[in-house]
């Protein structure tokens, strides 16, 4: 991209410089521990967004940052950046290579900033609003496919609810509406994958806002479709949406729909 604006280089500098953090720990006898919500929390997970932080406010002293590991930090301003130092911490603390660095800046509920890198493979991504989304500097878009060569993906929450439609989702969404159901670990790298071709869907269950901020604006800029789980206009932070190519979309919201009938789930 030409012409990145100075929000977007931040971004992309900082993501950078945490994904060399993680390039250092990932496949080492790193040191790890357990969080209230049992979620994976590792030593990367904090310098990695320490550096990010201080990328950030070095250059934006007025924005604010919620961070998974720290919280909301900085002036309650409308500039606020959502930062994930490591999604699919799981993956990496076990040296599995699907893991990234999310990093998203929105303004007034709006994101218009989102970078995902994942240091194993160097994929960097990128988008800003109105502006396209971009792998490595170079243009992408959804795929073309349609629900016979499919694959879908779904994040979910810890929440009851969500594992349980997670479950039924991966074991009985039916073949005439996805080629195949996968759980990836990493939902900033599913939806970047979206983006890029690689995925048609991914359902998102009650996710952290600094989970899929980046990536969904990736998603749309790539030209994909992102509803509410039943199909209504999403907004940002709604964190139950489906995000697709858009090919097939109308048939996924029914799907969902029927599974969570099923389950009783509202």
């Amino acid at each position: 991209m030409e012409n990145k604006s100075k929000e977007l280089q931040v971004a992309i500098k900082a993501a950078l410089e945490a994904g060399k953090i993680l390039e250092g720990y990932f496949e080492t006898e790193i040191m790890k521990s357990v969080k209230e919500d049992k979620s994976l929390v590792t030593l990367a997970d904090k310098e990695s967004e320490e550096i990010i932080k201080k990328i950030i406010f070095e250059a934006f002293p007025d924005h604010s940052i919620l961070g998974e590991e720290t919280g909301m930090n900085g002036n309650k301003g409308e500039y606020v950046w959502h930062v994930d130092p490591v999604d699919g911490t799981r993956n990496f603390a076990n040296g599995i290579p699907i893991f990234a660095v999310s990093i998203a800046l929105v303004y007034r509920d709006e994101v218009i900033v989102g970078v995902v890198y994942n240091p194993a493979t160097k994929s960097l991504f990128y988008a800003e609003k109105n502006k396209g989304a971009f792998l490595n500097d170079k243009k992408i878009s959804v795929s073309k496919d349609d629900k016979d060569h499919a694959i879908f993906t779904v994040s979910p929450s810890k929440g009851d609810s969500d594992r349980k439609l997670k479950r039924e989702l991966l074991h009985y969404f039916p073949k005439n509406v996805v080629q195949s159901v996968r759980d990836l670990g990493c939902t900033a790298l599913e939806l970047s994958y979206v983006a890029r071709g690689g995925l048609e869907v991914n359902a998102q269950l009650g996710l952290n806002t600094y989970d899929f901020a980046a990536g969904t604006l990736l998603v749309q800029e790539a030209g994909g479709v992102i509803t509410n789980l039943d199909g209504s206009p999403w907004a940002f932070p709604n964190n139950q949406l489906i995000a697709s190519n858009g090919v097939f979309h109308d048939l996924l919201v029914a799907e969902v729909k029927r599974q969570k009938e099923k389950l009783g789930i509202q």
